[in-house]
């Protein structure tokens, strides 16, 4: 079934492939799961995947309340239950790294590994005092205030198909939703999104984890939370937001490689 009902929640997700190893394919703020098209074919050929529309997006429904990235990555919890997956690689990218982050430290012995791509948490200076007046502005018009926000994951580099796409993406996704999981992300005492609140809780990731940045300041900050000496930071200057999805073969190699090194 490509539906699961986990009761004030109903999410659509796909499940390919097969073998030891499962894969949680987690997507961002403002998209749903076909982010991941350029990559499931190839990793279904080694391993299960599973990839979701969270809470809100895509083809999942969408409450009036609880669209936050902790209350997402409870309803992961009890997916995997009701899929019979007892251990995974949750991979998710901007929102979804926070996704799965808190499915890591909360639900250790389901997650044994954890790789995030462009993760939306950890931010400073400049860009962390810029989120209260976002938020503000997100009250009046949520929607409007998105398209604004997503210029920036794009450099001159990025195809404009792809631009388009999550354009359009964003579109679809209920305003209320895009509100509050970024309200929950960047705005409370415990949002991730924001140092120093983001050092503390990533820190209790006990598990591998590999994580990709285009900004090497980023890079190295979270290398420098990492428990496992397992765990890697990759660094692609001059990729935007959205590597994944631009270079999504170097992308599949270095999961795949990084994977394998797991076992």
């Amino acid at each position: 079934m490509a539906f699961t009902d986990l009761g004030d929640v109903r999410l659509f997700h796909t499940d390919d492939g097969s073998g030891e190893m499962t894969l949680l394919l987690v997507h961002g703020l403002g998209s749903d799961s076909h982010e991941w098209v350029h990559h499931i074919p190839a990793l279904a050929e080694r391993y299960r995947v599973v990839a979701v529309d969270v809470r809100g997006h895509g083809y999942s429904c969408a409450p009036e309340s609880g669209n936050t990235p902790r209350r997402m990555a409870e309803d992961l919890a009890l997916l995997c239950g009701a899929l019979g997956i007892g251990t995974c690689v949750a991979i998710g990218h901007s929102m979804g790294g926070q996704i799965v982050s808190h499915l890591a430290v909360e639900h250790p012995s389901l997650v044994r590994a954890l790789i995030t791509v462009d993760p939306g948490y950890g931010f400073t200076g400049a860009v962390a005092a810029a989120f209260p007046s976002m938020i503000e502005q997100m009250r009046e018009d949520p929607l409007a205030v998105s398209l604004r926000n997503d210029r920036w994951t794009s450099t001159e580099a990025t195809p404009r198909w792809l631009r388009e796409w999550h354009r359009r993406r964003i579109l679809a996704t209920p305003p209320h939703v895009l509100l509050q999981a970024f309200e929950a992300m960047f705005g409370g005492p415990d949002a991730l999104g924001v140092r120093p609140n983001s050092d503390e809780y990533l820190s209790r990731r006990t598990c591998p984890v590999l994580t990709f940045w285009f900004d090497p300041a980023q890079a190295a900050w979270e290398a420098s939370l990492f428990k496992d000496p397992r765990s890697r930071a990759v660094t692609w200057e001059g990729s935007s937001h959205r590597l994944h999805e631009e270079r999504p073969g170097e992308f599949l190699l270095v999961v795949t490689d990084w994977l394998r090194s797991l076992l």
